[in-house]
């Protein structure tokens, strides 16, 4: 491990449910809860004041609504989470050219790669000022983490929140592991955790005490390896500024299950469109069309077909998948469906309407996974084009954001990021004079910091200590 404590993690405090707090002013200090809607749907995330009530992501809804029936309830507005992410990498990759993005609202960066930091001091200062430019930037508030290695520089910002920055400095490490709950340790989730408290061990420390031997024992021999080894803060992976997209996928989980097998296969055709315009958006062709369909008694089977070459042809994904399709028994009905393209490449093939080299492939279960909400779809009943949290403009009230419809209504709150809470009005979902709009941004004319610093380096820092000549 380092001498320095100058890796970087940076986790943004309850992104979306931030963001939406951020652009709408009346749900300011408010509980605020972000994911899908539908009886089955999850958290995505859920403001502090919701946590407070018991609320946290990957929850089902229904339970999310007992515990907080007056918490605004929103449909994600990813689009909009993306854009104020590439705003918040583009400051990190400003601080190092080795960044490690874990998610939209998440990273790790080597300081040290980019002469950014050397010790504990400059370290703490490229924190402090990266924490300011985000606020400066995006309104928003980050929790940053600062240690020797990535384990800990992970567990540091999660010391951290919200909004502050906690820096573990070398030699300190054991100390601070040891009275620490087992599931602080990456990898240790609810299952491991209740392994290791059946056989005792509550603590990291307690991890260290039982000896690498029985953890092989209790385990088994990597996974007792590996944790040892992070009881004792040994942790030499390198910050990874690239990781390989190895597939681009998209799904659906529905309220009702589908049971009339016309409508699953529009659904299936649907979705490959959707996943051809992402796997285009990232320049991206692919070789193996995936289909996933999870079933009314929640077992969830894969099939995939190779072609001979990648492509990113709309109706060549579509023609797999409904082949693919014809393999599943989807009687009983259907709660998910997913297409997905892998096997990518920056490249398409020349004869787009190569078919598959050979069958159907083998049916695969797979474990439970979160179920999130689809994006708004087009061409649906009027009320599902108004998704709760999504904005509109009115010809007349200017912009707003719809807060609920049902029954031919909709209803808006008309305000922006800038203003004070806004009045609400109801209208007809077909009144023309109403459309959905773009978001509007968080911070009216945000600097340029990238402009203002350089593409590297943190100003108010000093510059290192020159090594002597021989």
């Amino acid at each position: 491990m380092r001498s320095a404590p100058t890796i970087l993690h940076l986790d943004m405090d309850a992104f979306y449910a931030s963001v939406e707090q951020a652009s709408k002013p009346s749900l300011r200090g408010k509980a605020v809860i972000v994911g899908g809607l539908g009886p089955r749907g999850v958290v995505a995330t859920a403001s502090y004041e919701a946590r407070v009530l018991g609320v946290h992501s990957a929850m089902p809804m229904s339970q999310a609504r007992r515990l907080a029936p007056n918490a605004a309830y929103l449909v994600p507005r990813f689009a909009l989470y993306r854009s104020i992410s590439d705003q918040v990498m583009a400051l990190l990759r400003a601080l190092s050219p080795l960044v490690e993005p874990l998610s939209l609202d998440e990273a790790f960066v080597d300081l040290e790669a980019g002469g950014t930091a050397w010790d504990e001091r400059s370290a703490r200062l490229s924190g402090t000022k990266l924490r300011a430019d985000i606020r400066a930037v995006t309104g928003l508030t980050g929790s940053v983490g600062l240690a020797a290695s990535k384990m800990l520089a992970k567990i540091a910002s999660e010391e951290a929140k919200p909004d502050g920055l906690v820096v573990i400095e070398p030699g300190t490490e054991r100390a601070m592991l040891e009275p620490m709950p087992v599931r602080t340790l990456p990898g240790v989730g609810p299952a491991t955790g209740d392994h290791l408290r059946r056989a005792g061990i509550h603590t990291v420390g307690e991890i260290a005490e039982a000896g690498e031997d029985e953890l092989v024992r209790l385990l088994g021999k990597a996974h007792g390896h590996a944790l040892y080894a992070m009881a004792l803060a040994r942790d030499d992976r390198p910050v990874v500024a690239e990781r390989e997209t190895k597939s681009v996928s998209v799904e659906d989980t529905y309220d009702v299950d589908i049971h009339d097998r016309v409508r699953v296969g529009l659904e299936v055709q649907r979705l490959a469109d959707r996943c051809v315009r992402r796997l285009r958006g990232a320049g991206l062709s692919g070789r193996t069309i995936v289909l996933k369909v999870r079933r009314y008694d929640f077992s969830t089977l894969t099939r995939s077909e190779t072609l001979r070459g990648p492509t990113d042809d709309p109706a060549v994904v579509r023609e797999a998948a409904a082949r693919l399709l014809d393999s599943v028994d989807t009687t009983g009905g259907v709660r998910l469906l997913g297409v997905g393209v892998s096997g990518l490449a920056d490249y398409t093939q020349e004869d787009l309407f190569a078919q598959a080299a050979g069958g159907a492939g083998e049916e695969t279960p797979e474990g439970e996974e979160p179920e999130t909400a689809p994006e708004p779809r087009p061409g649906t009943p009027a009320e599902r084009r108004w998704p709760a949290g999504h904005d509109v403009r009115h010809a007349e009230h200017g912009h707003g954001w719809v807060q609920g419809s049902g029954l031919g209504r909709v209803t808006v709150r008309f305000e922006t990021p800038g203003s004070a809470p806004g009045r609400v009005k109801t209208f007809r979902v077909d009144d023309p004079a109403l459309e959905p709009a773009d978001p509007l941004p968080l911070v009216d004319d945000p600097p340029d910091l990238l402009e203002a610093t350089g593409t590297r380096g943190t100003p108010d820092a000093p510059s290192p200590p020159r090594p002597l000549e021989a």
